[in-house]
């Protein structure tokens, strides 16, 4: 059995299964779940079992004589399951009775949500500071309460080894693999989403290939606003028999269903007192080696900076993927401070933040990310505007980089390598 690697959620499960009756952990295939949740189970049902789900279907009350925490492993096969588990915690409401963990969201909806009753939380891939190449030096947490102290701290990775880690991904048993079995692995994980996943959740693809064009299309698109419109151009560049619009809302809704698109979302505060923001989320795979390997992406293509894509998504890629790489890090990170990662841009484009971090208090902190070892005053021009137009609402700005020190340049703004960045 692989070792287990600590997961920086662990520490929120801890603090939720003691205060709360049930706890359902959501995220992509393969994130870790059930490996992170059976670590916390007196009793596992897994209902990807057939035989089990059967059983839970003939005898629902087996759920409510589990004694100490239920692990109840991809609900969603047997949705059900989630009314048992909330009547269940109606009649019982003592802390740590259940987990649920699910790959997808269920095609059918459960009956009731589950507000107060089951909490939700997400699971991502594995964060840089999880991987563990560098030991973490500076704390988001710590900047978004602009708390942070001194900045400092010497990385050991550069943009090769970031490169490195984009294409290891932030799945836990594909990561550790040789370079041509996890490419083998990743084929084999996206080929199931086109082939069986979309049949499971109720949705038959007609046509595979077209999917995996759009895919392949979203992944050129990492890290951009580009318009749905602009997706499927590229991915049905060239063709007079293009799908409807109808069925590329439904690749979208599905994969949205299975954790597979992570788009970050603009930030769109109530009150705004900088300017007219744009809406358009910024787009993201669940982990930036997926989008890799869509594009057929080595080491050599991505350092070589080889524009990919068509129509007007053709571009190179290793900057979009490494600001795929940082935002799956920060959501990560922002997860554990009670934070929401949003991106900024205005509508007429003269001002973009790639990173807009609010705290629970309302404070915020605003990041660039740069695919660069150095930075000057051109990199810092957007963080500064920002900066003027909310005054002390921002806690604190940085830039993350792929360099090799964490200091704090003199208009005060942090410079923090991407591996020295943690919770």
């Amino acid at each position: 059995m692989t070792q287990y690697l600590p997961r920086i959620v662990d520490a929120q499960l801890d603090e939720f299964l003691q205060g709360l009756p049930a706890v359902a952990v959501e995220g992509p295939k393969a994130v870790g779940k059930t490996a992170t949740a059976q670590r916390r189970a007196v009793d596992v049902v897994a209902l990807d079992d057939p035989e089990l789900r059967r059983l839970v279907a003939a005898d629902p009350t087996r759920i409510d004589r589990a004694g100490g925490t239920l692990l109840v492993d991809e609900w969603q096969r047997y949705p059900p399951v989630w009314d048992l588990v909330r009547r269940s915690v109606d009649h019982d409401g003592r802390p740590g009775r259940f987990l649920l963990t699910g790959s997808a969201a269920p095609a059918e909806a459960p009956v009731h949500s589950g507000a107060g009753r089951i909490v939700q939380v997400r699971m991502r891939p594995m964060s840089l500071a999880e991987r563990g190449p560098d030991r973490p030096t500076v704390s988001l947490a710590a900047l978004l309460a602009g708390t942070s102290g001194v900045i400092a701290g010497d990385a050991t990775l550069d943009l090769p080894a970031y490169v490195e880690e984009i294409l290891r991904s932030g799945f836990p048993g594909i990561r550790q693999l040789p370079p041509r079995l996890r490419r083998a692995q990743l084929d084999g994980y996206l080929a199931r989403v086109v082939e069986r996943d979309f049949a499971e959740q109720g949705h038959r693809v007609r046509r595979p290939a077209t999917l995996r064009a759009w895919l392949a299309a979203y992944a050129a698109a990492t890290a951009s606003s580009a318009s749905y419109n602009s997706v499927l151009d590229a991915a049905t560049a060239g063709e007079s028999d293009k799908p409807a619009k109808t069925t590329t809302i439904v690749y979208r809704d599905v994969l949205e269903q299975l954790w597979l698109l992570d788009p970050l979302p603009a930030w769109l505060p109530v009150d705004n007192p900088a300017t007219r923001l744009a809406q358009a989320p910024k787009h993201h795979l669940a982990d930036p080696a997926l989008a890799a390997r869509l594009l057929d992406l080595d080491e050599s293509a991505l350092l070589s900076a080889k524009p990919v894509g068509s129509a007007g998504l053709r571009r190179a890629m290793i900057g979009p993927l490494f600001e795929s790489l940082v935002a799956l890090s920060l959501r990560v990170y922002a997860q554990a401070a009670e934070a929401r990662v949003h991106h900024l841009r205005t509508r007429n484009g003269d001002h973009e933040v790639d990173f807009v971090i609010v705290g629970p208090d309302g404070r915020i902190l605003v990041l660039e990310a740069k695919v660069a070892r150095t930075v000057d005053d051109r990199d810092v021009v957007h963080l500064h505007w920002l900066r003027s137009a909310l005054g002390a609402t921002v806690a604190d700005a940085a830039v993350v980089t792929t360099g090799g020190h964490a200091y704090r340049r003199p208009d005060g703004i942090a410079v923090v390598p991407a591996s020295l960045l943690g919770p």
